[in-house]
C-alpha cells in the first residue's frame, strides 16, 4: 500500500522576506537608475551652451572665443600638471575669474558679460593671454536703455569709496611696520606683524582682485609661476610668508618687503582711481565668497605656509557686512523680504567663524577638520547664494 503524498513543507518565513526584500531592492535600484539618468540627461541639456577651455602647460586651447553677450559659462579644464587659474579681463579689471583649479579637473566659470573685447589669462602668469570676443544682442541693447536710475546708488558708492581709502591707509600702515621689523631682523615680530597686514589685504581683497596685474603681484600663489618658490616673479604677500613661516629666514627679504610695501600704496591709489558700477559693489563681494568657498576653505591653500586662512576669511567677512549695510536702505524700500534671509545667513557665518577664535585670533588652519573646513565652505556659500539676490532685486541684474 502506497503511501500518500506528503504535502510540500512551506518555505521558511526568513526566506520569504529574503524574496520580497530582494524585489524592493531592485524596484528601488531601478528607480533610483531612472532618476540618475534623467539627472544627467538634464545636466547634459544643461552644459550643452558651456564654452571647454583646456588648460595645457603653456597655452590655452581655444585661445580666441566668441561668445553673444549675457550670461555664458566656461568650463575649465586643467591638463597640465599644476593648479591654475582663468581670468577675463577688462583692461585691468578683472570681470571674471577661477583660481586654483586642480591639475586633471574642471571648474565653470560663469559670466554676464556686456558686449565688447576682453582679454583671458591661461594657467601660469607667463603664458600669452587670450581674446574674448562678446557680441551684442537684442536682448543686450534693450538692458542698456532700462538701466534704473543711478542716482540711488551714490550714497553707497560714495560710502564704500571712503571705506576703500580707510582700509587701504590701513594696509599701508600694517604693511609699514612688517617691512620695518623685516628690515631689522626680526623674525618674530615680522611673524606676528604678517597677520594684521594680511587681515588689512583681505578686506581689500573683493575690490583689489578686479585689478588683475596688480593683485597678482602683491596675492599671486607659487603655483601659478614656472619655478614656483623660486621663480623671481613670485613677490607680494605669500612670498614674505614663505620665509617667514615656512624658511624662518629673513635674508634677501628685504627688497621683497619694500616692492611689498610700494604695491601696497599703489593699490590704495588706483582702487581709488577705479570707478565701481553699482551693478559690481555685490557681485566683487559674492565673487570673493565663491572663491572661498570653492577652493580656499576646502584645500587650505591660500595662507599654506603660515595657515593663517581664518585670519583672512574673517576680514572677507567684514567687507561682506559692510556692503551689505550700505545697501541696506536700498534695500528696506525695494526688498525688504530679502533681508531677513541675508542677515541670517551673515549670522550663520559669523557664528561659524567664532567657533575657532583663540586667545591671540584664530585657531591655526592645519587644526581645522575636514568636516569643519566643509561647514566653512557652505556658509560661505549659503551667504554668497543671498547676495547674489540684491542685484535682480535692484534692478541691476542686466547691466
Amino acid at each position: 500500500m502506497s503511501k500518500p503524498n506528503s504535502p510540500q513543507a512551506s518555505p521558511p518565513r526568513a526566506l520569504r522576506w529574503a524574496v520580497a526584500g530582494s524585489v524592493v531592492v531592485m524596484i528601488a535600484a531601478g528607480g533610483l537608475f531612472y532618476y540618475a539618468s534623467q539627472l544627467a540627461a538634464a545636466k547634459r541639456q544643461h552644459n550643452r551652451d558651456e564654452v571647454v577651455v583646456n588648460i595645457h602647460p603653456h597655452s590655452c586651447e581655444p585661445n580666441e572665443l566668441t561668445v553673444p553677450a549675457g550670461r555664458a559659462s566656461f568650463r575649465i579644464v586643467n591638463r597640465s600638471e599644476r593648479a591654475v587659474e582663468w581670468e577675463i579681463l577688462d583692461g585691468v579689471l578683472v570681470v571674471e575669474e577661477r583660481e586654483n583649479i586642480a591639475p586633471g579637473l574642471s571648474q565653470v566659470i560663469n559670466a554676464n558679460l556686456q558686449p565688447g573685447d576682453y582679454a583671458i589669462t591661461c594657467g601660469l602668469l607667463s603664458n600669452p593671454r587670450g581674446t574674448l570676443h562678446v557680441t551684442p544682442t537684442a536682448a543686450s541693447e534693450a538692458a542698456a536703455k532700462a538701466k534704473p536710475s543711478m542716482v540711488a546708488f551714490v550714497g553707497p558708492l560714495s560710502e564704500f569709496r571712503v571705506y576703500l581709502a580707510s582700509q587701504g591707509s590701513a594696509l599701508i600702515n600694517a604693511v609699514t611696520a612688517l617691512n620695518q621689523a623685516i628690515a631689522s631682523g626680526d623674525l618674530a615680530q615680522a611673524q606676528a606683524l604678517y597677520l594684521p597686514a594680511r587681515a588689512a589685504y583681505q578686506r581689500l581683497a573683493p575690490a583689489a582682485q578686479r585689478l588683475g596685474e596688480l593683485d597678482n603681484a602683491l596675492n599671486a600663489r607659487a603655483d601659478y609661476f614656472e619655478k614656483r618658490e623660486q621663480d623671481p616673479g613670485f613677490v607680494g604677500f605669500h612670498r614674505v610668508e614663505y620665509a617667514l613661516f615656512q624658511q624662518r629666514n629673513l635674508d634677501g627679504l628685504a627688497p621683497v618687503a619694500e616692492r611689498l610695501l610700494a604695491d601696497a600704496t599703489r593699490l590704495k591709489q588706483q582702487l581709488l582711481a577705479q570707478s565701481l558700477p553699482p551693478e559690481q559693489l555685490v557681485s566683487i563681494v559674492v565673487r570673493n565668497l565663491n572663491t572661498l568657498a570653492d577652493v580656499r576653505a576646502v584645500n587650505g591653500e591660500e595662507e599654506r605656509y603660515s595657515h593663517s586662512d581664518l585670519n583672512g576669511f574673517a576680514a572677507n567677512q567684514q567687507t561682506a557686512h559692510k556692503v551689505v549695510e550700505l545697501l541696506r536702505p536700498l534695500l528696506s524700500k525695494s526688498a525688504a523680504d530679502l533681508l531677513p534671509k541675508i542677515d541670517s545667513a551673515l549670522a550663520d557665518f559669523d557664528t561659524t567663524l567664532d567657533s575657532f577664535k583663540v586667545k591671540d585670533g584664530y585657531a591655526s588652519y592645519d587644526s581645522v577638520s575636514a568636516a569643519q573646513r566643509q561647514q566653512l565652505a557652505d556658509k560661505a556659500q549659503a551667504l554668497a547664494d543671498a547676495l547674489d539676490a540684491i542685484d535682480p532685486a535692484l534692478g541691476l541684474s542686466g547691466l
